[in-house]
């Protein structure tokens, strides 16, 4: 950590080279103006300002924050995550046995009386450090280590919070809770005398019913998604929960607000959708939801049928609010291409589910462009019918805060 970067006329000169459109290796190739900083010290400042824009919204808008290399940038939590998960917990203490950057303990901290950030990378430690101390976060101690060693010389404390690496020095990238760094499942009885709470984050990728057999005392799993993408899966382990009610909490985090779902787990099996042809709306489910395989329970939530066992669309005659895309039905039609024809479509969006052609072989077969106010549903009905749903985008408020406990 070179703490000239930190100098006002640098830190201004960073400033506006990252707020430019000019390119970064037009800047690398024009070098330093500065004494003993190098082009590439400058150039990940600028990078990581430009990233932060978008991800870092508050740390974007503060002079003099510190950015690590662009690797740790990239596996970040993004501030809208980091301030979602503050609301999971509570209490007097918190560790971060994987602090990294620190945006989910600058987060905790606002909810917390104490939180200690531990990392192994000095570096990275360091700029965490100094980055609480410029946003005011007082209550956060930083620990350059391993986090296992800071844990066994506390007392009892509230939270855990782990966010375990995915790489692996042996096996690259890894997706198995067993291979991350640090091997939860093997610490999680150490881990349960120190706090009766545990958080951790994996990677979406991450299969549900595989966490859930390598973990123990799982009560709860959020599944998180920013903009209909899905970021992150939160686990939160209670010392006396039994995995007998897993409580599967969805949320899509949007420009307009969140969407929102929960379920139990254990009673998706027991419940059986009613099947019905599409009627007046259609409904494809966010991406929070599509991971948790929630797709029964959305029946007993909201007054919809679904169109088919394995097409997980929605549809209803009276429009309602749901925590996906809305779309009102403006025509049904069989899959055949001399039908398709005479609709004379020549541009429209595609969206394909429990249908046996892609949609770039559909677009090529049929000569539709992408874009446009038309969408083309490519599905199979209740009858086991290859159909194509033509709509047009419902006007929604696109904000559901809707639990089904509260349904």
């Amino acid at each position: 950590m070179n703490t000239l970067l930190l100098l006002p006329e640098v830190q201004t000169y960073i400033h506006q080279q990252a707020d430019s459109l000019i390119d970064l290796n037009t800047l690398i190739l024009a070098g330093s103006p500065f004494k003993n900083i190098t082009v590439q010290e400058l150039a990940q400042q600028i990078q990581g300002r430009r990233k932060a824009k978008s991800k870092l919204h508050t740390w974007y808008n503060t002079f003099g924050i510190y950015y690590p290399p662009n690797l740790n940038l990239e596996q970040t939590s993004s501030e809208d995550t980091a301030r979602y998960k503050s609301t999971l917990i509570s209490g007097i203490t918190l560790i971060d046995m994987t602090g990294g950057f620190g945006i989910d303990d600058f987060y905790f901290s606002s909810v917390v009386k104490k939180v200690i950030h531990c990392e192994l990378n000095t570096t990275l430690s360091d700029i965490a450090q100094h980055n609480f101390k410029v946003l005011e976060a007082h209550n956060v101690t930083t620990y350059n280590g391993d986090g296992l060693v800071k844990l066994n010389q506390m007392d009892a404390i509230d939270w855990i919070y782990i966010d375990p690496s995915r790489r692996h020095d042996r096996k690259g990238k890894v997706f198995f809770l067993e291979d991350c760094l640090p091997n939860v499942p093997e610490h999680l009885d150490l881990l349960f005398t120190k706090s009766p709470n545990i958080l951790i984050k994996t990677a979406p990728l991450l299969d549900i019913q595989a966490g859930i057999a390598a973990l123990h005392h799982v009560k709860e799993i959020h599944v998180v998604a920013v903009q209909h993408e899905v970021k992150e899966l939160l686990w939160i382990l209670d010392r006396q929960c039994a995995d007998q009610s897993i409580r599967i909490q969805t949320i899509n985090i949007t420009h307009q607000g969140r969407q929102q779902f929960s379920f139990i787990l254990q009673e998706e099996s027991t419940i059986t959708p009613e099947f019905s042809v599409p009627k007046t709306y259609l409904y494809e489910p966010n991406s929070a939801i599509m991971k948790s395989g929630g797709f029964s329970s959305i029946t007993s939530t909201y007054p919809v049928t679904k169109l088919h066992a394995h097409s997980h669309l929605y549809t209803s005659e009276q429009y309602l609010e749901f925590p996906g895309r809305s779309f009102e039905i403006i025509s049904v039609h069989p899959y055949q291409k001399k039908e398709l024809k005479k609709l004379q479509i020549a541009k429209a969006n595609i969206t394909t589910r429990n249908f046996p052609e892609s949609v770039a072989t559909l677009r090529k077969k049929l000569k539709i462009k992408d874009g446009g106010d038309i969408y083309l549903f490519f599905t199979t009905d209740c009858n086991g019918q290859k159909i194509v749903v033509l709509c047009k985008k419902a006007k929604s408020s696109g904000l559901v805060l809707i639990d089904k406990d509260e349904a």
